[in-house]
């Protein structure tokens, strides 16, 4: 009786769990952190030079490296939350690792003991007193910044895949919602971020930067809050031990095994069919590629005695797990270009900016909040995506997603191309007024509307909802379920080192042109013909990332439960 009552009431449990009421606290989350985080984003780089006294560079630098840091260190956000907690719990332990890092930072922007003398205070003759932070100073600001930086990292691994758990791929249905699950992820985001740009930009500008910090360190407090609200409701995952051991452990049984014959029958390769994994456990099916690989699966030697022990017998989901790592790192490598255009924007369309006329409507747009126009664009079209487009598409393909991960990827690659495009004819447009009305040396605006750079943000902006969500879902898909969260982090390297080329992209590019860039004056740079290169060499980018998505393999899952088989090929999800 015991047993027949178990089987009948779990199902209905798990039933209550997950779904879209949990993830409602994943999309809160999501929204309120990323509101204060991309609000410091476009806007540090005047704390550093105004109050921290830093040289321009230096500023642009140490916000550089904030921002790269903050999506490099996902990965250690993956591995705790695959290794060692779930990932509600990696989502609550970051998120107060950040909510430190702001209180830090609202602290010694209170007190002005805590940081240098601005120097815009400081009168002329008074100059000597003007320093950059320094000693103690600069010990308190960077402990804040990069508790902030490692906050937000655990969160960005950890919480896309907290949300994509509430719902199971295997069943038709839940399939279907977990495609939507990453399009409002994308929405929340976005929301969170035009409060960031517009309304806590505002505050920074005009109640003072103390204000700005403690507005991030409430939003953050009350997205722990809004996370531990859903903890009833969550499907949490239970870790399976470290995926990065466990792709070391087949790297050197398949070098021990390299003299190994792989046998003919595949079948005849270790793996666990029983129920030692547990109840509900995930069977990857091997593949043809990297077969060196395989060799860590051979349960016998040459002499036909017995293996064992992690370092010289794996089994064939766990060699199929580090095929999985392999085959996505030309995905990444392929996507890291279209980020190092998105720099470019954020940087040089913001110069851009500041030579227009920046009145839309009466209404002046400060240059850190210029970004809320492709946010904008990508408020209205996710729901068009989300609700017209990928209806429509599956009726046609008979994929629950619409279009296949790969595809989506690829069509904000295309897209990105096409901004850089069109922002090279809205340069050369913005330098033809300063031409025409003899204002190339003047610092006074052009009369040109700032609108016009709306072009290649929108249409960035369309590139970024196709891709960023595209390369999220691609990974949470494909990742092995031992590796989900390490899986979304590897997603938002490809942001990071976006960051870290462009700076390499714009010297290099100025000492093979001759100067393009050079001068401080956009009006008498080449600023257009960056745009046309950065447009062809996206084209080539594209072209290999074809050759990638083409090369690439799904994986395929044997799915045990109950003493059932059910295999499902992912390919067609």
């Amino acid at each position: 009786m015991g047993i027949c009552r178990n089987i009948v009431t779990q199902p209905r449990v798990q039933r209550r769990l997950g779904g879209n009421r949990a993830a409602l606290f994943v999309y809160a989350m999501e929204g309120l952190e990323n509101m204060a985080f991309v609000a410091n984003a476009v806007s540090l780089v005047t704390y550093f030079f105004g109050y921290m006294n830093f040289s321009l560079t230096k500023s642009a630098t140490t916000l550089t490296n904030f921002m790269g840091t903050a999506l490099i260190l996902a990965l250690l956000g993956g591995l705790i939350s695959d290794t060692y907690l779930s990932r509600f719990k990696t989502c609550v332990l970051f998120a107060c690792i950040e909510l430190l890092g702001y209180g830090i930072l609202t602290v010694q922007a209170r007190f002005h003991q805590l940081r240098p003398i601005p120097c815009k205070d400081v009168a002329p003759t008074q100059m000597s007193q003007c320093k950059a932070a320094s000693g103690g100073q600069a010990a308190i600001l960077y402990t804040g910044l990069y508790l902030v930086a490692l906050g937000t990292s655990g969160i960005k691994a950890a919480l896309p895949a907290l949300g994509a758990d509430q719902f199971d791929e295997k069943d038709p249905k839940e399939a279907a919602q977990l495609s939507s699950f990453f399009n409002w992820f994308l929405f929340s985001l976005t929301i969170g971020a035009i409060v960031g740009v517009t309304f806590i930009v505002w505050i920074g500008a005009n109640l003072g930067w103390d204000w700005s910090f403690i507005a991030c360190t409430i939003t953050i407090l009350f997205a722990i809050l809004f996370i531990c609200m859903g903890n009833s409701l969550y499907r949490n995952n239970v870790p399976e031990g470290s995926p990065l051991i466990r792709i070391i452990q087949v790297l050197v049984a398949a070098f021990r095994n390299r003299k190994l014959q792989i046998p003919d029958n595949t079948d005849e390769l270790h793996e666990i069919h029983d129920k030692q994994r547990g109840g509900d456990y995930e069977i990857l099916k091997r593949t043809d590629q990297f077969r060196f690989l395989d060799r860590a699966a051979i349960a016998r030697s040459s002499t036909g005695a017995a293996t064992s022990g992690p370092r010289r017998l794996c089994t064939v989901t766990q060699v199929e797990e580090t095929k999985i790592l392999i085959r996505m790192l030309p995905i990444i490598f392929s996507t890291i270009f279209m980020n190092t255009c998105l720099a470019q924007l954020q940087t040089f369309t913001v110069q851009q900016s500041t030579t227009m006329n920046t009145k839309i409507l009466g209404f002046k747009v400060p240059g850190p909040s210029l970004p809320v126009i492709p946010l904008l664009f990508m408020f209205v079209l996710i729901p068009l995506y989300d609700r017209f487009f990928v209806p429509l598409a599956r009726r046609i393909t008979g994929i629950p997603t619409g279009i296949r991960h790969l595809q989506r990827i690829g069509i904000g690659l295309v897209l990105s191309a096409v901004s850089m495009a069109v922002a090279g004819f809205v340069e050369t447009r913005r330098k033809s007024v300063a031409i025409q009305h003899n204002m190339v040396d003047s610092t006074e605006p052009l009369p040109i509307s700032v609108f016009w750079l709306g072009f290649q943000y929108g249409i960035f902006g369309a590139a970024d909802m196709f891709t960023l969500i595209g390369l999220l879902e691609f990974f949470y898909a494909e990742s092995s379920a031992g590796m989900k969260s390490l899986g979304t982090a590897i997603s938002w390297c490809s942001v990071a080192f976006g960051y870290f080329t462009s700076t390499v992209v714009v010297e290099v590019v100025n000492k093979v042109s001759g100067g393009w860039l050079a001068s401080n004056n956009l009006n008498r740079d080449k600023l257009n013909y960056f745009y046309w290169m950065l447009s062809v060499i996206s084209v080539l980018n594209f072209g290999f990332y074809l050759v990638c998505a083409s090369w690439y393999r799904y994986k395929t899952v044997e799915d045990k439960q109950d003493d059932s088989k059910d295999t499902v090929d992912i390919a067609k999800v």
